[in-house]
């Protein structure tokens, strides 16, 4: 099945695959979609890591890396707060409701040095910078655009133009996820390769439009491929997204 997403990216079916797991990023770059290696929650050391596995696994074949680069942050001027600086902002009032909880329902301390179930979550950050803060983001970023992925996607809002620039550089394509017809219109202008138009069903972070509305309403919005996103598993759910005008689907879980 040939569309204008598997001729960009010269692959053979046009299913990108998002995951967290290098496994089923170089499994389904394998079998002939594309895998794509959501970073956010990696340090700079332990993407390297993944991505050099997986560019052993498939052989040359493309794979993607989804980061998150927001275009502005809390604290800017000294590249996005920390995990102190955020530590600092909650009031003593919520610590003391949560220790009240925490105590009525016999919850165990988590013992100081035990880091393990906060490993595999951006919510813990990484080098003592907080998640999606400039600090954390453009060190994944590097590694990225060092690696031999040729796709590279922002996850949460317009990509910043200085990403763009780099991927354009290194001849990478970029893709921006959407929800809104307004959002896809900015990817484009800014420089975007590909739209993934998120409906609500994907975990409900770009906005409240079910998929059904949102993709036909985002290709005809913008003229660069469109890939389908939310609620998509099965062949008729990407059936659907095809007849939609999507030039390929993009799932999840």
């Amino acid at each position: 099945m040939q569309t204008a997403a598997t001729d960009m990216l010269n692959i053979e079916f046009p299913i990108f695959a998002f995951s967290h797991c290098r496994d089923v990023v170089a499994a389904v770059t394998k079998a002939g979609g594309l895998g794509v290696l959501g970073a956010v929650a990696h340090s700079p050391q332990a993407l390297e890591t993944d991505l050099a596995w997986i560019e052993n696994e498939v052989g040359g074949r493309p794979y993607g890396v989804d980061l998150i680069v927001p275009a502005k942050y809390a604290g800017d001027e000294d590249g996005g707060y920390t995990l102190d600086d955020i530590a600092q902002l909650i009031p003593d009032t919520h610590r003391a409701f949560i220790d009240e909880i925490l105590e009525r329902y016999d919850v165990p301390e988590l013992p100081a040095d035990d880091t393990t179930t906060r490993s595999n979550t951006a919510v813990g950050g990484h080098d003592g910078n907080a998640p999606f803060s400039a600090n954390a983001a453009l060190p994944q970023l590097e590694v990225a655009l060092a690696s031999n992925a040729s796709f590279i996607a922002n996850a949460l809002g317009p990509p910043p133009g200085f990403l763009i620039d780099r991927c354009k550089e290194e001849g990478k394509l970029i893709g921006a996820l959407a929800g809104r017809p307004q959002h896809a219109e900015r990817h484009q202008a800014a420089g975007v390769d590909i739209i993934i138009a998120q409906g609500s069903e994907a975990g409900g972070h770009t906005g409240e439009i079910g998929s059904m509305v949102l993709i036909p309403e985002i290709v005809d919005a913008v003229n660069i491929p469109v890939l389908g996103a939310g609620g998509i598993g099965r062949g008729r759910q990407m059936a659907a997204a095809m007849a939609l005008g999507a030039q390929g689907v993009w799932c999840g879980s």
